[in-house]
């Protein structure tokens, strides 16, 4: 009688921890996966600032009557390009996420031309209200790169995790998959070109 309460003892004890064990990753799984959604909802609402402004931004550009209509237009077009793009927050794949960056980089890059191209037009660069909308687009870039800097700071320790021994057969038994990160634009590691000869 005794040995057979010391076997269901050990029985019970053993179940313990390894449901200890099985539990406590997947419930760090889930955690570290949790903190995912809520970081991209952070760096949605800044691009999603940003596509708010530009209308603002053309509208402004548009009063200027010589101003180049294709340069607008590429504007126009590739904000309806960049707000398209819409990603799962739950299964953010490495995929969905350069296609979702390729887009904000088509934007981004059809917005650096108007600004560009605005420096000739004194009148343009001295309306109060291009001025004040060129200030909000610079300062929702830099909400952009915060957003994007914490989506990785959170993405990271959950990759992690899920990749190391003994949690990377948990995580593949659980569904848990690595996710993106957002990566610098190609090209951006060579240095622009600056040229003062005009």
């Amino acid at each position: 009688m005794k040995k057979g309460l010391i076997i269901i003892g050990v029985i019970i004890l053993a179940v313990l921890i390894l449901y200890s064990f099985f539990a406590g990753r997947y419930n760090k799984m889930v955690e570290l996966q949790e903190n995912i959604p809520k970081e991209w909802a952070q760096v949605e609402n800044q691009y999603q600032r940003r596509a708010d402004l530009i209308p603002n931004l053309v509208n402004t550009v548009k009063g200027y009557a010589n101003f180049e209509k294709e340069t607008l237009t590429k504007v126009i077009e590739a904000r309806a390009s960049a707000t398209q793009v819409k990603i799962d927050p739950s299964n953010i794949t490495p995929e969905q996420l350069q296609q979702f960056q390729q887009a904000q980089n088509g934007l981004s890059s059809a917005l650096s031309r108007l600004l560009v191209v605005a420096e000739s037009y004194p009148e343009l660069k001295a309306n109060q209200n291009f001025l004040d909308l060129q200030a909000q687009l610079e300062g929702t870039e830099n909400r952009i790169a915060v957003a994007r800097n914490r989506f990785n700071e959170v993405v990271q320790p959950y990759n992690v995790y899920i990749k190391r021994f003994p949690n990377n057969a948990l995580a593949g038994m659980y569904g848990f998959t690595p996710k993106g990160y957002f990566e610098a634009a190609p090209g951006s590691e060579k240095a622009p070109t600056v040229d003062f000869g005009n």
